[in-house]
């Protein structure tokens, strides 16, 4: 069965999919594709250790020296050494990224609310992540960046994967013994960020966390390659291993002994998901007057405060412009 386009639909008596979507292995009409890497600050690291005759100074990383950047014609960045702060680093070098800059949108382009495709924000982060998922030169845009901090404060922050995301928020599957799972049981308070930087988009996402019901989590689990089964058994996520050798000896005895049957999964692994509570899309302009459009969920008691630049949007949702 084909999962949902998560487009929303052009025809406005059409309405859009269903409001769950799963990122699963085998499933879906679309595909991940490859990343891309751009090895623009390798290229300058070997020029520092080995400058041009002649050459006294930072040669630079130019663009046109590297075939992956060609998408980058619009960036008019040099890296230079800046000597009034070697005192910082020993006598050492500091690399100034000062003169790095990037073209975004321009004001013809600018992400007005007569442009939002709907007025409650899962809908319209579904139709930003369709256009994400089509962007050639975005390797996986269901990666996102998932901050948690502990009950005393002290943050952390880590890529993960997006797995689903619906009406109700934001799955994700982990290792409930690794750091962001310890943080998360003690502090169910999480933010996520996407960034999809060929668009120039940025959306930031607020919320609680509670873990997913097993059988969802059973499910998903069924639903990976079996080489990622036996990974999830080897790795006891953020525990101290002895060196890689470890995990190779590891890996090798699982796919020995499940090699006929099924792997278990660990009761140590499941999911999570993010109600949002606040969500942000974010979209870059060259004039740094970035668009910013965030969603607010109305308290519970309906009591929220509607000012004069405040708006109404679909069911407990209110929207405001913000400053950049």
């Amino acid at each position: 069965m084909a999962s949902p386009r998560l487009s929303p639909s052009s025809d406005p008596e059409r309405p859009l999919a269903p409001m769950t979507y799963y990122l699963l292995a085998g499933l879906g009409n679309w595909r991940i594709l490859p990343s891309r890497y751009t090895p623009g600050l390798r290229n300058w690291f070997r020029t520092q250790r080995n400058p041009a005759p002649g050459d006294a100074g930072s040669r630079g990383w130019r663009p046109h020296d590297v075939r992956a950047a060609r998408r980058h014609r619009d960036v008019r960045a040099t890296y230079r050494v800046a000597p009034d702060l070697r005192h910082l680093c020993g006598g050492g070098t500091v690399m100034d990224l000062g003169p790095m800059r990037k073209s975004y949108r321009g004001d013809g382009e600018a992400f007005e609310e007569t442009q939002l495709t709907s007025l409650d924000p899962i809908k319209q982060f579904a139709a930003w992540f369709e256009e994400a998922v089509q962007c050639p030169d975005i390797g996986e845009a269901n990666a996102m960046c998932l901050a948690t901090c502990t009950r005393d404060g002290k943050p952390s922050a880590r890529m993960v994967l997006l797995k689903g995301f619906g009406k109700d928020g934001f799955r994700f599957f982990t290792n409930f013994e690794s750091r962001k799972g310890k943080e998360l049981d003690s502090n169910p308070l999480a933010s996520l960020v996407f960034y999809w930087e060929p668009l120039n988009r940025q959306v930031r996402v607020e919320g609680s966390v509670k873990k997913l019901p097993e059988e969802e989590a059973e499910c998903y689990f069924r639903s990976r390659p079996k080489s990622s089964q036996i990974g999830a058994v080897v790795s006891r996520q953020s525990s101290v291993i002895p060196d890689r050798e470890y995990l190779r000896k590891k890996n090798e005895e699982l796919q020995q002994l499940y090699q006929e049957q099924e792997v278990p999964k660990p009761k140590s692994w499941g999911g999570y998901i993010l109600c949002p509570q606040v969500m942000e899309f974010w979209q870059g302009q060259t004039n740094r007057l970035h668009d910013r459009i965030v969603f607010r969920r109305c308290l519970p008691t309906g009591d929220s405060p509607l000012g004069p630049m405040t708006h109404l949007g679909e069911e407990d949702w209110l929207y405001e412009r913000l400053a950049p």
